[in-house]
């Protein structure tokens, strides 16, 4: 059976663009978490967010792509260029089908939409441009990279929001087993307009808190929801025999497991099952609990979710016997960004033997997590286990492993 390894990454995210750019920003454990600049937000009761700053499509995108298209693949494109310089990949010598892309998307392209639906309203059917019908798609980013790249492989979508960045890496990995050699996989996500922020609104669970250090605390007495953001991290995952015979510079570790789990209706007597998408990634990557050395928390910021994570934490580690970390409170959840982001800042511990921090968290509220608080931890990371929940009732959790 093939080995699913990472042998690019690319990111864009509130901490800047660039790989080195978030990783820094996160070791240091700076708070990205900022006033929103997009749109006035004075109108409405959440006016914070994970920005990207000093992002210019100008500088990454094809100039004639750029108005067909939405911010979010915008940053979709310059992420999967990044991977795919990062691997070494060339990919005009590899056979295009052989080559595929698989993102992960929520909201697809809300804010080119905003501005499409504003014309239709204000202006009239015939103020409505043509690439309305493709900019806001689920699949535009992975259209686009595919079309950019030559890559004409099995290429697909998958919306299953925050979880979604390791559902697209877990589909990835099978089409490696099925022929395909080369994936740029993980996601995007950009929702920072009215339209988008509105729609995120209605699941209750968007924090109102006007302090940007204390918005976004999850596992904390004052939890009070999560701080939405935008950005995210595209892959490349390849099979192992290929990046061997071509000689791939580095590989960054192993897409050892994956399991995933659909919750019950809100208000049945069955319990969550976020445990058993935990068990299901062991018991794929072969390993045992005491083999993780982290966990890359959903940290959802809403106190019965955060019990439920912590409860299913601890039921299969033990209280307090493995290291939990939630960078994203510094960047806020980048929904289909959120998760393949934290995959790649697992892959960078592996690499740097670190653990990186939680910020924001003052008065833990639940019992039995080793949260690493603060400040960086060094360790040996081996095994990292990345956790996501998205809203509706998906869980997904995947274990990277070292390379070797």
């Amino acid at each position: 059976m093939s080995r699913a390894v990472v042998t690019g990454l690319g990111a864009v995210t509130p901490h800047g663009v660039g790989v080195e750019a978030y990783w820094e920003g996160t070791l240091a454990g700076r708070l990205a978490i900022r006033p929103i600049t997009r749109f006035d937000p004075s109108p409405y009761p959440v006016r914070l967010a994970g920005e990207v700053p000093g992002f210019s499509a100008k500088e990454h995108v094809p100039s004639r792509i750029i108005p067909q298209t939405d911010h979010w693949t915008h940053m979709g494109l310059a992420a999967a260029a990044m991977a795919l310089d990062d691997s070494g990949i060339d990919t005009a010598r590899t056979p295009e089908y052989e080559m595929a892309v698989v993102t992960a998307s929520s909201s697809g392209g809300t804010e080119f939409g905003q501005r499409e639906m504003v014309n239709l309203w204000g202006r009239g059917p015939e103020f409505v441009g043509a690439y309305q019908s493709i900019a806001w798609f689920y699949a535009a980013t992975t259209g686009q990279i595919s079309i950019r790249h030559g890559m004409r492989g099995p290429c697909g979508v998958i919306a299953t929001e925050q979880a979604g960045g390791l559902d697209a890496v877990a589909q990835s990995r099978r089409l490696l087993r099925t022929g395909t050699r080369v994936v740029v996989s993980g996601g995007t996500d950009a929702s920072l307009c009215p339209y988008g922020l509105v729609a995120q609104l209605s699941n209750g669970m968007l924090s109102r808190c006007a302090d940007p250090e204390r918005a976004y605390a999850p596992f904390d007495a004052d939890a009070a929801g999560y701080v939405p953001g935008e950005g995210g991290a595209l892959l490349i995952v390849e099979d192992a025999d290929h990046a061997r015979d071509r000689g791939a510079a580095r590989i960054y570790g192993e897409i050892a497991g994956y399991g995933a789990t659909f919750d019950p209706p809100p208000g049945s007597d069955r319990p969550p099952t976020l445990r058993r998408a935990i068990e299901h990634a062991l018991a794929d990557a072969g390993i045992a609990p005491c083999d993780v050395d982290v966990v890359f928390a959903d940290a959802m910021g809403v106190p019965e979710l955060d019990r439920t994570e912590a409860d299913a934490v601890t039921a299969v580690f033990g209280p307090g016997r493995v290291p939990v970390t939630a960078p994203k409170t510094m960047t806020g959840r980048l929904y289909a960004g959120g998760a393949s982001l934290d995959l790649l800042a697992a892959l960078l511990s592996i690499r740097d033997a670190v653990i990186p921090p939680t910020v924001g968290v003052r008065d833990t509220a639940v019992d039995g997590l080793d949260l690493v608080l603060d400040e960086p931890r060094q360790a040996a990371v081996r095994n990292a286990l990345v956790v996501a929940r998205g809203h509706g009732g998906f869980n997904a959790a995947m274990v990277v492993r070292a390379a070797g």
